[in-house]
């Protein structure tokens, strides 16, 4: 997908689903800005991005529960190009692997403060900005929990349900503005999120690792897991003019796990 020197603001961006999207947007032409909590993940999606011969990637340390990070990130986004023409959120937390019962406030807040108040302070600082030149880009990372239960995982699954609802409230506010805005609602996707969701499994039912595996790889049509290179090439195509009147809309990457 073409997307030269556009700027796009890729949170979560170093490791697992937010690197790949990173470096998949870098590979189409845009300039990113990887925004993480996580330093050294981040520098190494900078590398990888500046190893493909892509435009040059910035670092901007960001806690997106933060309000005044948040701004601080936008600004140091602008300071490129005056321009904000892609935002991808897509940090997230699994939360607790817990009956609801046992899942404590401070686990359930602190769910919600990284799955969905810190996508609402991106959006709430980038839209003016994309509103000013009028138009541009908004791909929020869901789940296909946002779409089902999932049983232990209730602040994950309110979070990720959370997640569609606000992007299409989204979509029909901003429209106007020549704004898009889309998520993705990715299946079982490999990586360090996954291993995490997968101790989490073992360490709450007892089951060992290889069937705790095939549990979820059976749960999918395709009988797989997803390669976080599906997940990024989706938002490269939403980014893309190809894309134009797709918005308001949750779009699956799972194998055929869920099919809604």
């Amino acid at each position: 997908m073409e997307l030269k020197n556009r700027i796009a603001v890729v949170t979560g961006g170093g490791q697992g689903i937010g690197q790949q999207i990173a470096l998949r947007l870098a590979q189409s032409g845009a300039v990113v800005v990887i925004a993480d909590i996580n330093e050294e993940g981040a520098h190494q999606t900078q590398e990888m991005i500046a190893q493909s011969s892509a435009p040059k990637a910035t670092v901007v340390f960001t806690d997106i529960r933060q309000e005044a990070q948040v701004t601080k990130m936008i600004e140091t986004t602008l300071g490129i190009d005056r321009r904000i023409d892609i935002l991808v959120n897509n940090s997230g937390i699994m939360g607790p692997v817990k009956f609801i019962e046992d899942i404590t406030v401070e686990e359930w807040e602190d769910t919600m403060a990284v799955n969905l108040r810190g996508m609402f302070l991106c959006c709430k600082h980038t839209i003016p900005v994309m509103k000013k030149q009028g138009h541009g880009n908004i791909v929020n990372i869901s789940s296909i929990t946002g779409k089902r239960a999932l049983t232990e995982r209730t602040p994950y699954a309110a979070s990720k349900m959370g997640v569609i609802g606000l992007t299409r409230t989204l979509a029909a506010e901003v429209g106007k503005w020549n704004i898009r805005a889309n998520s993705i609602c990715p299946g079982a996707v490999t990586g360090p999120r996954f291993d995490k969701v997968i101790e989490g499994i073992m360490k709450f039912s007892g089951k060992s690792r290889e069937q705790a595996l095939s549990e979820r790889a059976f749960a999918s049509a395709l009988n797989t897991f997803v390669d976080p290179k599906y997940v990024a090439a989706v938002v490269a195509f939403l980014c893309s003019d190809d894309a134009a009147m797709i918005t308001g809309q949750d779009i699956n990457v799972c194998g055929g796990s869920i099919m809604y």
